[in-house]
């Protein structure tokens, strides 16, 4: 089968290039980018050297399905044609992600150029929505931070373990900010510092509460999610926090044991999830598709605490994209993602 990536030139594009160049059933035969049309892939990233093929400003071929790279608000304009052409789409942006067109003009200060799209798009977490996905021509592929955090609540708020506060304390690694040159993400500002940001609300949360109450349509969630920024390339760890439901977990020891069991029940058919014995360290999923889960609780305050880890650049951006296409074009869901992390 035959796959075009639409900006191949941004962290998400070449690392999409990078897992479909061992990819058993997809070949990628068109690229686009837009500084670096005209020149050949191999001459923009020398590792890629293996898939070389010319940089376009269009996609030239035929292809089975097409992934987007770009940003949002440009990502929806250029995808509309293809969409309405009926081609399978899986896009990196927020553009499809948000089911209200209030809801993305609030966070992302734009209009959306085809709200009638949104309520047709599928939310690309695997692990939620595998149904939804499967008969989808158009599957938002989730943002880095709701990933790992929806993957994180998601037991719990579908067993009702916990109550209606939560808080996410999430970190990431910088490439999460993209490739576009940013004082923020200059070397002197980001080596040895750590900095909290979006104090105020990031644009990731209305993803996490939309789709965690489509798991449990009870009392809505009060969500407190704050992001960090860790200077290191790759990684997402989040630290999520909420009281226990205790009329349904007990407390003490109990209550710990029925938080695993229901995790490790939640996620038992899951390639892609691994509820751990240990707390999870990001360079665990280095390079890998995998998304690792620690669910404990605090037995002085029956407090629910959750940490889970994931590489954004791969499950909380292109492997979950090729994961999503592979069950868009029924393909065994981890052809092409079946690397382990790269350690240390």
């Amino acid at each position: 089968m035959k796959a075009g990536i639409i900006n191949v030139t941004g962290y998400g594009g070449a690392e999409l290039a990078r897992i479909l160049s061992r990819h058993p059933e997809l070949d990628v035969v068109s690229v686009t980018g837009r500084s670096s049309a005209g020149k050949r892939l191999a001459e923009v990233f020398p590792h890629l050297s293996g898939t070389d093929m010319p940089i376009t400003e269009e996609l030239e071929a035929e292809t089975d399905i097409v992934f987007s790279a770009l940003p949002h608000a440009a990502s929806a304009e250029r995808l509309m044609p293809l969409i309405e052409a009926g081609t399978k789409v899986v896009d990196f942006s927020a553009d499809f992600r948000l089911k209200d067109p209030a809801v993305y003009t609030e966070w992302y200060t734009v209009d959306h150029p085809s709200p009638s799209t949104l309520q047709a798009a599928a939310y690309g977490l695997p692990e939620l929505n595998r149904d939804e996905i499967r008969t989808s021509n158009l599957v938002a592929n989730p943002g880095c931070y709701p990933t790992a955090s929806i993957l994180a609540m998601a037991p719990a708020v579908a067993g009702g373990l916990i109550t209606e506060d939560v808080i996410i304390d999430a970190k990431s690694g910088v490439s999460g900010a993209g490739r576009a040159l940013s004082l923020n993400t200059h070397f002197s500002e980001v080596d040895e510092n750590v900095k909290a940001y979006s104090v105020g609300g990031h644009r990731h949360m209305p993803e996490v509460t939309q789709e965690l109450a489509r798991i449990n349509p009870g009392p809505e969630l009060r969500l407190t999610f704050l992001t960090h920024l860790i200077p290191m390339v790759r990684g997402i760890l989040v630290s999520c926090y909420a009281p226990l439901n205790t009329a349904v977990t007990g407390t003490g020891d109990g209550a710990a044991a029925h938080v695993r069991a229901a995790y490790k029940s939640y996620y038992r058919d899951e390639p892609f999830v691994i509820v751990t014995d240990e707390p999870p360290a990001t360079k665990q999923t280095l390079g890998a598709n995998n998304c690792l889960i620690y669910p404990t609780i605090d037995p002085r305050t029956d407090r629910l605490v959750v940490i889970a880890c994931i590489d954004n650049l791969v499950k909380g951006a292109a492997g979950e994209a090729v994961q999503n296409a592979n069950i868009m074009l029924g393909l065994p869901e981890t052809a092409g993602l079946q690397q382990l992390a790269i350690y240390p």
